[in-house]
C-alpha cells in the first residue's frame, strides 16, 4: 500500500463543505479559528482573493483554481484587496449547504469554504507534519495527472453546489474528503513541496524508507536498513530526513507506531501487551513508557477515555451533520 493510502487508513479524515460564497467587490471574510480538530479549506472557483498573513508577513494572492488549506487553523482574513469597506453579506440556507452572498458589483468571487475533521489526537500528529498554510493550483488549464484530477473533482463540487441535487449533501462531503487526498498528492509531487511529510515523500530517494515504515511499523527498522532501501549512507539518510522533515527517521516511526497503537486500543479488545507487539514493542513496559510520553496518558487511560460516546469527534460530527461548523462562521 502506498504511504498516503496507509496514512488515511490510520488517520481517518472527513471533509465537509460549509459555505459557497458569492461576493462582489468590495468584500471581506473574517473567519476562524475552526474547532480544534478541523483544518479549514477554501477553493477559489472564480475571481481572486487576498489572504492576509496572520503572522504579519506578505499577503497571499489567490486566483481561480487555487485551493488553500490552513492546517495551523488560525483566524484568517480574506478580502478583495481594494481597501474599501465591505458590503454587507447575508447567509441563505439551501437544502445541502449554505450560500453567503452580497450585492457587490462586478469582479465577483465564487468560493467554496469547508473543513476537514480529524479525530483527536491524530489531528495534532497530522498538523505537525503539514505546513501552516498549503496552496495548490488546479485551474481549468491543468494538463494531465493529479492537477487535472483535482480540477475535475472541484468542477464536480461546483456542479453539486449549483443546485440542491438529490444526495447533494453526501456527495459534497465525499468530494471534500477526496479533495484532501488529492491536494496532498499534488503538493507532494511539486518540486517545491513545503518542509514536512510532503517534502519527504516527494523526494524520490527517500520515499522507499517512508513507505517501509508506514507499511510495516512493527518491524525493528534500523538506520542502516532504511539507508539501504534508499541506496544511501546512514549519515546522508539522517541528514536528508532532518532537512526535509525536520525530524529523524526514528521520530517518524514512533509517531506511526503510536497512531497505530491508539487506534487498536480504541477499537479492539486486544490486551495492552498484544497492542504493544503490533506496534513493534517487545516489552510491554517500554511500550507503556513510550505511549505515555507521546500521548500524555497511559494506554489504559486512553482506552477508557474512548469508551464514552461523546469522545468520538468524527461520530459526533456525522450525527450532527446539519450543525454549523466553527469554520462556517464568517464575518463579512
Amino acid at each position: 500500500m502506498d504511504w498516503l493510502s496507509r496514512l488515511f487508513e490510520m488517520i481517518p479524515v472527513r471533509g465537509r463543505l460549509d459555505l459557497r460564497c458569492s461576493y462582489g467587490v468590495p468584500w471581506r471574510i473574517d473567519q476562524g479559528p475552526a474547532a480544534t480538530n478541523e483544518i479549514p479549506y477554501h477553493a477559489v472557483l472564480a475571481g481572486s482573493a487576498i489572504l492576509d498573513d496572520p503572522a504579519g508577513g506578505q499577503p497571499l494572492q489567490l486566483k481561480a483554481g487555487d485551493i488553500l488549506l490552513l492546517p495551523s487553523n488560525p483566524r484568517h482574513v480574506m478580502h478583495d484587496g481594494g481597501g474599501a469597506a465591505p458590503r454587507p453579506a447575508r447567509n441563505r440556507p439551501a437544502l445541502n449547504f449554505t450560500i453567503s452572498e452580497n450585492l457587490g458589483s462586478d469582479q465577483r468571487l465564487d468560493l467554496l469554504c469547508g473543513h476537514f475533521a480529524i479525530a483527536p489526537p491524530h489531528d495534532r500528529l497530522l498538523r505537525s507534519y503539514l505546513p501552516p498554510r498549503l496552496v495548490v493550483h488546479a485551474g481549468a488549464e491543468a494538463g494531465e495527472g493529479t492537477a487535472a484530477q483535482l480540477a475535475g473533482l472541484v468542477s464536480m463540487m461546483r456542479s453539486e453546489a449549483a443546485d440542491d441535487h438529490l444526495g447533494g449533501h453526501a456527495m459534497l462531503n465525499a468530494l471534500s474528503t477526496a479533495m484532501f487526498a488529492l491536494v496532498l498528492r499534488l503538493a507532494s509531487e511539486s518540486g517545491a513541496a513545503p518542509r514536512g511529510l510532503l517534502a519527504l515523500v516527494g523526494h524520490a530517494r527517500l520515499a522507499p524508507a517512508v513507505a517501509a515504515m508506514f507499511n510495516d511499523p512493527a518491524h525493528a527498522w534500523s538506520l542502516p536498513e532504511l539507508a539501504q532501501l534508499c541506496n544511501m549512507s546512514r549519515a546522508t539518510l539522517a541528514r536528508q530526513f532532518q532537512d526535509k522533515l525536520g525530524r529523524s527517521p526514528s521520530d517518524l516511526l514512533t509517531d506511526i507506531r503510536m497512531t497505530l497503537a491508539a487506534n487498536e486500543l480504541k477499537r479492539s479488545s486486544l490486551s495492552t501487551g498484544a497492542v504493544a507487539e503490533l506496534a513493534g514493542y517487545q516489552s510491554e513496559a517500554a511500550f507503556q513508557r513510550a505511549f505515555k510520553s507521546h500521548m500524555g496518558v497511559t494506554p489504559a487511560q486512553w482506552r477508557k477515555a474512548q469508551r464514552p460516546s461523546g469522545q468520538d469527534v468524527l461520530a459526533s460530527a456525522a450525527a450532527d451533520g446539519d450543525a454549523p461548523s466553527a469554520a462556517s462562521r464568517i464575518t463579512p
